[in-house]
C-alpha cells in the first residue's frame, strides 16, 4: 500500500525521487519555496555524465587549487571572510584526498553513476522529453599531446572501471568540431554521455507528469518537523503543516540545515558556479564540449550557446560576484574564438557539495521515516534519477539497487 511521501526540494534531484515514488505506487507532495526547476537546476550545463566515477577531491588537488586561485582567470575563487566558516570542510576534503579513501569513493561512485541514464529514460519518455535529450557524446579538449598525458591518470582511472572513451587525434577533433580553436589538438571522446537542451523544461515537465499522475507541488518554506514514536508525522512550513508516512530531503545546498533539525550533521559547503548563455553566439557546435584545464563546459542549447564554470566558495548567502561569469565567457572565446557575446544571460546556482565527492543517500539513523537525497555537486542532472530510483527502493522497504552504506549521512567524512 502506497505511503504519503514529502519531498522537500524541486529541483532535478527532488522530482527524480518524486517521479519514481509514484512509480512504485505513492503519494507524493512536493516543496519548495521556489517553482521546479527555478533554482539550481535552472542553468546546470545540460551533461548526463554517466561516466564521471571519479572524485573531486585527488592526490595534488589542494595545490592545483591554490594555484588556480592565484591566476586572475583561474577557474577557483574563495572569500576570505568565509575561510573561518570554511575550515573544517577544507580538512575533511583534503583528507578524502589520501589515495586509499580516493579510491574508496571511486568503487562507490563506480556502482552509481552509470546507471544513470537508463533510470532516466523511462521518465523522459513518460513525460514526453525526449526530444530534449542528445546522445552526442562528452568532448574533452586538450592544448596539445602533453597536456593529455598530464591528465592520463585521470582518464587511466576511468579506463581501470572498463569505462568506455576514445582519443581524438588533432584531423578527428576537426572534422568533429570545426569551430574549435586550433590551439587545441587533442581531444578525448566520453562516447556514453548525453546532454539535454533544455535543463529547465527537463525540471518542469517532470513537475508537469508528477502533478498528472495526482501529486501536489506546493510553493512554501519548510522551517520544522512535526516527531512522534514512529518518526517524522508531518512536515511544517511557513503556510502551513503537511503529515506524512515519510520525507526526503532533496534540497541541494539547502539540505544540511533540515538535516540538521532531524539530528544529523553533514559538512555540506555551496560549490557556487556561474553560467553564461549566447543566444546569437554564430557557432555552430553538435557535442557537449570540456576544457579540463580550464573547468569549463560548453553546451548548444535551445536556448543558444551555454557556458558553464567556475568553483566559487562565497558562502551560500553571498551577493553575486558577476566578474566569475566574466571569466567563463572569456574562457568561452578562447576555445571557441569569434563567437558573439550580444544579448548574453549571466547566471549562478549554488551546488551542494561533501568533502568526499559522494551524496548522501538513504535514511536517516534517527527517524526510520525520514530519507536523505543530497550533495550531488555538479552531478544533480545525471544522476536525479538514479537518485528517485534508490530513494524509492529505500522508502519502499526494498532491497536497494546498489549499496548505499557508503553514502549514509553519519558516515566518516
Amino acid at each position: 500500500m502506497g505511503q504519503n511521501v514529502v519531498v522537500i526540494g524541486a529541483g532535478v534531484v527532488g522530482m527524480g525521487c518524486a517521479s519514481y515514488l509514484q512509480r512504485d505506487g505513492h503519494q507524493v507532495t512536493v516543496i519548495d519555496r521556489v517553482e521546479p526547476g527555478r533554482s539550481t537546476s535552472f542553468g546546470n550545463g545540460g551533461g548526463i555524465a554517466s561516466t564521471f566515477v571519479l572524485p573531486l577531491a585527488m592526490p595534488g588537488l589542494m595545490k592545483k587549487y591554490v594555484k588556480y586561485y592565484l591566476d586572475p582567470e583561474g577557474p577557483v575563487s574563495l572569500r576570505w571572510s568565509h575561510m573561518p566558516q570554511m575550515l573544517p570542510f577544507l580538512w575533511k576534503f583534503l583528507r578524502n584526498c589520501r589515495p586509499e579513501r580516493v579510491k574508496e569513493c571511486t568503487e562507490a561512485l563506480t556502482s552509481f553513476m552509470p546507471p544513470a541514464y537508463a533510470a532516466w529514460k523511462p521518465l523522459f519518455e513518460e513525460a514526453g522529453l525526449t526530444d530534449l535529450v542528445r546522445a552526442g557524446g562528452g568532448l574533452w579538449i586538450y592544448k596539445d599531446d602533453a597536456a593529455l598525458r598530464h591528465d592520463w591518470p585521470f582518464w587511466q582511472g576511468r579506463r581501470d572501471k572498463g569505462l568506455p572513451f576514445e582519443v581524438i587525434s588533432d584531423d578527428e577533433l576537426r572534422q568533429l568540431e570545426p569551430s574549435i580553436s586550433r590551439d587545441y589538438k587533442a581531444a578525448v571522446l566520453e562516447t556514453d554521455w548525453h546532454y539535454v537542451r533544455n535543463p529547465y523544461k527537463i525540471v518542469a515537465g517532470l513537475a508537469e507528469l508528477v502533478q498528472r499522475k495526482g501529486g501536489k507541488i506546493v510553493l512554501d518554506e519548510v522551517v520544522d518537523f512535526d516527531r512522534g514514536p514512529e518518526g517524522v508525522t508531518a512536515v511544517l512550513t511557513k503556510g502551513g503543516r503537511y503529515p506524512c508516512d515519510a520525507v526526503v530531503i532533496a534540497a541541494g545546498a539547502w539540505s544540511d540545515k533540515l538535516a540538521r533539525k532531524l539530528g544529523s550533521k553533514v559538512p555540506l559547503e555551496s560549490q557556487r558556479g556561474y553560467h553564461v548563455t549566447l543566444p546569437n553566439s554564430g557557432v555552430d557546435i553538435r557535442h557537449l564540449i570540456i576544457a579540463g584545464a580550464a573547468k569549463i563546459a560548453i553546451t548548444p542549447m535551445d536556448m543558444g550557446l551555454r557556458i558553464v564554470g567556475a568553483s566559487a566558495f562565497p558562502g551560500i548567502d553571498a551577493p553575486a560576484d558577476w566578474r566569475q561569469s566574466e571569466m567563463v565567457l572569456s574562457w568561452g572565446k578562447r576555445i571557441l574564438p569569434g563567437i558573439n557575446a550580444e544579448g548574453m544571460t549571466q547566471w549562478f546556482g549554488e551546488r551542494p557539495l561533501t568533502p568526499d565527492s559522494l551524496p548522501v543517500l538513504g535514511a536517516s539513523p534517527h527517524f526510520r521515516n525520514a530519507f536523505y537525497a543530497f550533495g550531488h555537486s555538479h552531478m544533480g542532472l545525471t544522476t536525479g534519477a538514479i537518485t528517485g530510483k534508490l530513494i524509492a527502493e529505500a522508502v519502499s522497504h526494498k532491497p536497494t539497487s546498489i549499496d548505499l552504506a557508503p553514502f549514509r549521512i553519519d558516515r566518516s567524512y
